[in-house]
């Protein structure tokens, strides 16, 4: 039997093709016309697998959430688990920045979200900070997070030196930021992490019956 000419589709192949047609051209852009073609097939196809397009959005997201590891707090103090997860969840998603505004909606009913919550609220909680702190430390690290995914700040400038120099003196290096825009983006989240979780710690040492750091 002659093999057929357009590869079998799966639930895989199309999330990733789905993901790869977000990453280039941006998440307005995705329908399961788009994704159909960017598979070579109809796209009555792919509701086989997906009811809607928002399945193969959740799908997509619950794959990138289940590289975000939260298993610090299990083993460490509330601090390093914090600084641990905030990490993980950057480098989860900073390969995507066209898909984290879908992510930012909130956790929803999402397993991944919902079980990274649990697991930071429930070990912020255990040692030591109150519920609401916890609530907000969470939230507040998860903003952070998204903020340093959704663009570079380096790339948004252009490497004609005139357009800042004449201008806008104070910028005169702006255009060799795109250059080191890696290097620029990951220290610059480093530092509002560091700075975060000190301005928390200082608010953890104030706290009442606080549990040791």
């Amino acid at each position: 039997m002659a093999r057929p000419k357009v590869p079998l589709l799966s639930r895989e192949r199309i999330r990733e093709a789905a993901l790869t047609l977000i990453d280039r051209d941006g998440l307005a852009e995705l329908s399961m016309r788009k994704l159909a073609a960017e598979l070579g097939v109809q796209a009555a196809s792919l509701y086989t697998h997906y009811p809607t397009k928002d399945a193969v959005l959740d799908d997509i997201a619950g794959g990138i959430m289940s590289r975000v590891d939260t298993s610090a707090f299990e083993s460490t103090d509330w601090r390093t688990g914090l600084t641990s997860w905030a990490r993980s969840y950057r480098e989860a998603l900073v390969r995507h920045p066209n898909f984290v505004a879908y992510l930012a909606a909130g956790p929803g009913t999402r397993e991944e979200n919902l079980r990274h919550a649990d697991a930071v609220h429930g070990g912020l909680v255990a040692a030591g900070w109150p519920p609401r702190d916890a609530t907000m430390i969470g939230a507040a690290t998860r903003y952070l997070v998204m903020g340093a995914t959704m663009g570079s700040f380096s790339r948004g400038f252009v490497d004609d030196i005139q357009v800042y120099r004449d201008r806008y003196p104070h910028l005169e290096q702006a255009h060799l930021l795109r250059a080191k825009a890696d290097e620029i983006d990951s220290e610059s989240f480093e530092l509002a992490l560091t700075a975060f979780t000190d301005g928390l710690q200082l608010r953890y040492n104030a706290l009442p019956h606080r549990h040791p750091a």
